[in-house]
């Protein structure tokens, strides 16, 4: 599908909620190991009451994402137009926790023992959900829960539903919290994470005045890494200036010529569904760094896992 490049997408927000890092190039490391988010402090304050972990680091680092967007005014709210605004969410063990306890407590004292201030975190849509709710967007609202894939999967889906008319922004977020449901379930401490961009047509951004930092140039998702760069539109292995990804899952022989190649997970630990969007936060770093380098590739999936997905970005 030939796409008019007044809707080519293209990213123009960038916020995060990750212990350590504290700006979206220091993505590209090394790591500074320290500054940056504090969960002890962010987490904290009076609209971010009886709201779940995920759902408190996805709201920080949205607000970050339409702040640096220029979506937002002095009193942080929303300038742009919210029925007409997206919220995608990715996100595999999001509100895991508070699944569990909702069902340990129904296992002990029965459905009388519940607090309804609590069941609203029960909702897989739940994160999605606050960060609609915080700004009044009445756009589309969805969560995708789908993997190793599923950041990448959330991008697609945002951009598929600005190319086809039915947002005219979108805000995606990736987000995992780091507590004991997910560590059980991962068998490993995860990566306290939240990452959230804010994507809208090319022409729409360039009307506001607002920065393109990447275009969404491809994507696909594929049973292998082979047939999914083929079909995102990745033909010359020397057009990629930047690899994100894991080596081990990329195949034999893919990807060589790349100049760089950076793996989020060896640097942050497991980041499940918030990885894809990184990827792109990344992504975009790199491409405002230096552009001559060639596009960047983002890659999730592979042998180990249903599918693979691959994401071309470009200036």
């Amino acid at each position: 599908m030939s796409i008019p490049s007044s809707r080519a997408v293209v990213v123009t927000g960038i916020g995060l909620a990750l212990p350590g890092v504290a700006t979206y190039g220091d993505l590209l490391g090394p790591l500074p190991g320290e500054g940056g988010f504090d969960p002890a402090t962010g987490l904290r304050g009076r609209e971010l009451r009886h709201k779940d972990r995920a759902s408190r680091l996805a709201l920080r680092a949205a607000a970050s994402a339409l702040r640096d967007a220029d979506l937002t005014d002095a009193h942080a709210t929303f300038t742009g137009v919210p029925d007409a605004t997206a919220v995608v969410v990715s996100t595999n063990l999001g509100n895991a926790d508070s699944v569990c306890e909702a069902t340990d407590t129904i296992a002990r004292e029965g459905v009388r023992g519940l607090s309804p201030l609590g069941l609203p975190q029960t909702s897989s849509n739940v994160v999605a959900g606050w960060v609609a709710i915080r700004y009044g967007l009445r756009g589309p609202n969805l969560t995708v829960c789908n993997g190793a894939t599923s950041g990448l999967d959330a991008l697609a889906w945002a951009r598929n539903l600005i190319v086809a008319g039915r947002a005219e922004a979108a805000v995606v977020v990736g987000v995992e919290p780091a507590n004991e449901v997910a560590t059980k379930l991962l068998g490993e401490q995860s990566a306290d994470a939240a990452v959230a961009v804010v994507l809208e047509p090319a022409g729409a951004a360039a009307s506001r005045g607002a920065r393109s930092r990447a275009t969404i140039a491809g994507y696909a998702r594929a049973r292998d890494l082979a047939a999914a760069l083929t079909s995102a539109g990745v033909m010359e292995e020397k057009s990629v200036g930047l690899w994100l990804g894991d080596a081990a899952g990329a195949g034999a022989d893919q990807l060589l010529a790349a100049t760089r190649r950076i793996d989020l997970e060896v640097q942050l630990g497991p980041l499940s569904g918030a990885l894809g969007v990184l990827q792109c936060a990344a992504g975009a770093a790199h491409l405002e760094s230096d552009a001559t380098f060639g596009n960047v590739l983002a890659t999730a999936g592979g042998p180990h896992h249903d599918a693979a997905a691959a994401l071309l970005l470009t200036p």
